[in-house]
């Protein structure tokens, strides 16, 4: 016999299975229906049969089969002979009681009309109890044996790891109902925590709720807690950054619901569940765009991103891929990067019109090539130099790649006709006390300057920089025509450490931590505000459509995280304890760091949009023509790797106070 029918004939065992089954279940409920009424009579008669008088014994006799007969089709409608009942819930129980009501109903209806006999009301009213009791019997003993079973087995495994659940609301439940009915899953729950007064001292499914957070520590220790869950979707990001904050104190397992959506669908078990993450301890709640203009703005367009393999533009060109472009332009320094995000949105988005172009922005040539070729319409500026200790080393190279790269295709932008230029920025631009912040400071004046000019008329007045001249001189006919009717809009979006980016603090404590420790911070004060990379993203697009030329926009980013509370919960979700098992070190501040970072100069205030979560900083007034004649020395003095090119920023930029640094 061949596998094929084989296969077959198992399958026709399977179905021949669950129809007998069904046929039993027919011959039971006939018989059930006999003995319900029967009994409904014997208990109406003191439990003697021979008191039972003929007036009522005899409509029973000549009506009960036809009627037992006749339920069977009312339940088969109610699909009652299909269920897989090791699985009956609360679907199953609703369509029995409604089977039950409608024969018991169209019981009372018959035998009235039939024999004109007025049965005793409890006659009715048992039959009808006794009835539903037995068709509810078999169907859900097959779940009641499976759920006593496996709680057994739990309860007698040595080896099963004993659960705290929080949260006693539906969430819970699910969760609780899970983890007694799955037999794959070898966990016990053994008390619950709930901040709800009315539900302490209760028991939810046989496990008791013992207290609110407050008397987690003591609840660990009493029931030998090895896991808890988090069972908490709709909570708000403080109030769950709270309580990941006592369970990891606990030395247990943590795990937390990922979110409300699962709890709409019905979807929760503990499969669901995950470990708790770093973003779960930010302390507030994810930022929630809408990206319906964002949609508009980008549909149909060219875009082009620059700095388009590293952390946030590789995600803004998933973003914008997602966004039907008319073409994404990525262009990037590094290959390995580029060839990474190009196959992941070629396999993505097949369709996806898509240029990867590797260059540099300080190559004005090629930037020149690209614009002129392309003719992006919008621009999204994320290339950059960004670690601030490297910077500190080699200042020239910030200077060259950050200040001067945005300069240059801010210029080719304008040149070609670009609609909108974003640049993204740092709040380490923020009264910087480093090069990195510095240059990145000086990239927002440039677009700042260029906004001035442009809306004044005066494109023509902004110098063209390049270190050697050729095709990317944009009026090489010199009659200036090429300046106008200028449009580009040049914006700029500051966000604080983007958790998860290359060279960000989170992946050098994993990597730390991986290898035993210890964990380097570099003070116990230090704070950052902190923001995913999609958040992050997210704000820049948006910017992209609320601009109007010139804004700074500033992202609300809640609380600062201080670093060192960081580093602990970090050892903690990797299940050691900060100290003990993974010592944390503490290393001195590093050249051109600050304890905290400002997401605004205090001179710049703040303006709404119409989403609370982004502002829009007042620029600081500056000499736009004395700024713009001093980067071409700047420039000059970069490319000389001039040694005093800190004072040279430190003229320019009014705000930066730069500490001893090494010269480069």
């Amino acid at each position: 016999m061949g596998g094929g029918e084989s296969h077959k004939m198992k399958g026709r065992m399977k179905i021949e299975k669950w129809k007998w089954l069904a046929v039993l279940l027919v011959l039971y409920d006939i018989l059930a229906i006999h003995a319900a009424y029967f009994l409904a009579l014997w208990l109406r008669f003191d439990g003697m049969s021979a008191a039972i008088p003929g007036l009522y014994m005899r409509p029973y006799r000549g009506f009960i089969t036809w009627y037992a007969v006749g339920c069977v089709p009312v339940y088969a409608f109610f699909k009652m002979y299909k269920g897989m009942w090791r699985y009956a819930s609360y679907g199953e129980l609703t369509r029995i009681l409604l089977a039950s009501i409608l024969s018991g109903g169209l019981h009372v209806l018959l035998i009235n009309l039939i024999w004109h006999t007025r049965m005793p009301l409890s006659y009715h009213l048992l039959g009808f109890g006794m009835q539903t009791a037995f068709l509810l019997l078999p169907r859900f003993s097959f779940r009641m044996i499976r759920f006593v079973r496996a709680s057994l087995v739990t309860q007698n495994d040595e080896t099963a790891a004993r659960v705290m659940i929080v949260g006693a609301g539906e969430a819970g439940q699910q969760i609780l109902r899970d983890l007694k009915s799955a037999k794959e899953i070898n966990d016990r729950p053994v008390c619950i925590i709930d901040d709800d007064e009315n539900k302490r001292g209760r028991m939810l499914m046989g496990v008791p709720v013992v207290g609110s957070r407050e008397n987690i520590f003591e609840n660990v220790k009493k029931y030998h807690v090895d896991k808890i869950f988090i069972a908490i979707p709709s909570a708000p990001a403080s109030a769950k950054k709270e309580l990941v904050n006592i369970c990891n104190e606990t030395g247990c397992d943590v795990k937390i619901l990922p979110g409300m959506y699962q709890l709409m669908l019905g979807q929760l078990t503990v499969s669901t569940m995950r470990d708790v993450s770093v973003e779960d301890l930010l302390g507030r709640d994810p930022i929630k765009a809408d990206m319906s203009s964002v949609y508009r703005f980008v549909n149909g367009k060219v875009v082009l991103v620059t700095g388009g393999g590293g952390s946030i533009g590789s995600e803004l060109c998933r973003q914008v891929a997602a966004h039907n472009p008319r073409k994404l332009i990525i262009f990037e320094i590094y290959e390995n990067n580029a060839f990474e995000i190009r196959m992941e949105l070629k396999q993505k988005y097949p369709d996806l019109d898509l240029e990867v172009l590797i260059g540099s922005v300080r190559d004005s040539r090629r930037v020149f090539e690209v614009f002129s070729k392309y003719h992006p319409d919008i621009v999204y500026h994320a290339a950059a130099h960004k670690h601030v200790p490297l910077m500190e080393d080699s200042p020239c190279e910030a200077i060259k790649n950050n200040a001067l790269g945005t300069y240059k295709t801010a210029y080719a932008a304008m040149v070609h006709g670009c609609e909108r230029f974003v640049l993204i920025s740092t709040d380490k631009a923020v009264n910087p006390t480093n090069i990195m912040g510095a240059s990145k400071r000086l990239c927002e004046m440039i677009i700042q300057s260029f906004d001035a000019k442009i809306k004044a008329g005066k494109a023509g007045e902004i110098p063209q920089l390049f270190t050697h001249f050729g095709i990317e001189n944009a009026d090489k006919d010199g009659s200036g025509t090429v300046f106008r009717d200028v449009r580009t809009e040049f914006v700029a979006v500051r966000f604080g450490n983007v958790l998860g980016s290359n060279g960000s603090v989170i992946p050098i404590f994993k990597k730390q931590i991986a290898e035993g420790g210890p964990v380097t911070v570099t003070h116990p004060d230090i704070i950052r505000y902190f923001m995913t990379i999609p958040e992050a993203v997210s704000l820049v697009m948006l910017a992209g459509t609320y601009a109007r030329g010139g804004e700074i926009f500033v992202l609300d980013m809640g609380s600062p995280v201080k670093i060192d509370t960081l580093a602990r919960n970090l050892i903690r979700l990797c299940g050691y304890k900060p100290d003990v098992d993974i010592k944390i070190v503490y290393s001195g501040l590093r050249p051109g760091e600050k304890l905290y970072e400002e997401k605004l100069m205090a001179e710049e205030g703040l303006k709404k949009t119409d989403n609370n979560l982004i502002h829009i900083g007042c620029p600081i007034p500056f000499d736009t023509d004395r700024f713009l004649s001093q980067l071409r020395d700047l420039m000059n003095s970069a490319y000389s790797n001039k040694p005093d090119i800190r004072d040279r920023v430190k003229e320019m930029v009014s705000t930066y106070h730069p500490e001893d640094a090494p010269t480069g």
